[in-house]
């Protein structure tokens, strides 16, 4: 169940005006035949876009920064004009894509696994992924007294967020990359898998009852600041250091109903993490002033200084890295064999891109015809 739902207020305007113009003139027609909204009059005017609001859901975690950023600056806000930004905030995928299917909400920021098993369930039907939003931030971390090199996690315990979730998937697929044997469901075997969720995590790794885990920031850096060590950055395990950790997924109801509304999400989005990059400090710190809010407390220096730079904030949602995850949770026996194609739906994205003079981003085969 979401763990906070407020309205957004249109605030931190000086941050988006600090912003060169990143996005040129859009089109008076937005995405599609149906939009017929001006959506650059919208941004500049507050006029309402064809919603009279829109629900954005997302995690309280690092690697959702684009999300905390965009929400905390008000980036999002000023794009959507005087349609009313509507904000939840979940602790799993699974229960984020049953408020996507509820109707709870229309937009949300994903790991890639709870975006396929969706999908996948709906029999493609229920979601489509729009953009992307991050890449990396995930990191196996170990007690350094009982685990020295790779090949000393067999026999040990590590911990994952969830059974199924991203970064289980993940550690799976590693260790079968090893020639271990682990039963998915138990998560038994050459390796102790332990699903444990990573608010808990740290307290588990100072008791002693986990020896590691394959953890997103910022539980890893957490785990760090306990005395762990990084033993492996789940990056150097992918193709020019890069993989999907979060997408912009949209219930194809609200696609098809409003989008120019989705439209204007992710030229904020695709704003956001153009300042993020341009300005790392800042951004760090105002996605930990949204993590204070929701949480009542930010992540200690120590902490958020250790994971901001492994997370890369890109526009790319990588979809070749996500058919590849579906491949490894297939192999370890947590899905069967999927039909992704259609998942995707990059036009608005790529309008929005092109609007800004840069490349469009393919969708790997995978995309609406």
């Amino acid at each position: 169940m979401p763990a906070t739902t407020r309205t957004t207020p249109l605030r931190g305007l000086a941050a988006v005006a600090a912003l060169p113009l990143l996005i040129g003139a859009l089109a008076s027609c937005g995405y599609g035949s149906q939009a017929k909204t001006d959506v650059k009059k919208v941004a500049a005017t507050g006029e309402k876009l064809s919603a009279d609001s829109v629900r954005l859901g997302y995690f309280p975690n690092l690697t959702h920064a684009t999300a905390l950023v965009g929400d905390q600056e008000g980036i999002f806000q000023k794009e959507l004009g005087g349609t009313e930004l509507k904000v939840s905030t979940f602790n799993a995928g699974p229960s984020e894509i049953e408020a996507l299917n509820a109707g709870s909400i229309d937009i949300g920021f994903i790991g890639p696994s709870p975006a396929i098993n969706g999908y996948t369930k709906s029999k493609g039907q229920n979601l489509r992924i729009v953009g992307g939003s991050a890449s990396g931030g995930v990191k196996l971390v170990v007690n350094p007294a009982k685990i020295k090199t790779l090949d000393d996690v067999k026999g040990k315990r590590i911990a994952t967020p969830q059974h199924g979730n991203t970064q289980d998937v993940a550690f799976l697929n590693w260790i079968s990359e090893k020639g271990w044997k682990v039963d998915a469901e138990s998560g038994k075997g050459d390796v102790s898998v332990l699903r444990t969720d990573n608010k808990v995590t740290p307290d588990a790794y100072k008791s002693g009852a986990i020896d590691g885990a394959w953890v997103p920031e910022p539980t890893a850096s957490k785990l760090v600041s306990e005395g762990a060590k990084v033993l492996l950055d789940e990056s150097t395990l992918w193709p020019g250091n890069k993989f999907v950790i979060t997408n912009i997924i949209v219930s194809q109801k609200f696609l098809k109903e409003h989008p120019d509304v989705v439209e204007a999400v992710l030229r904020g989005s695709v704003k956001t993490n153009a300042w993020i990059n341009a300005h790392p400090d800042q951004a760090k710190e105002s996605a930990n002033s949204r993590l204070k809010e929701l949480s009542g407390k930010p992540l200690g220096a120590r902490v958020i200084d250790g994971a901001w730079p492994s997370i890369a904030f890109t526009d790319d949602p990588l979809a070749a890295t996500l058919q590849a995850q579906a491949d490894h949770a297939v192999k370890a026996g947590l899905l069967e064999e999927p039909d992704l194609k259609g998942i995707y739906d990059l036009r608005p994205l790529n309008k929005v891109l092109k609007a800004e003079g840069r490349p469009e981003v393919p969708d790997a085969g995978l995309g609406v015809k």
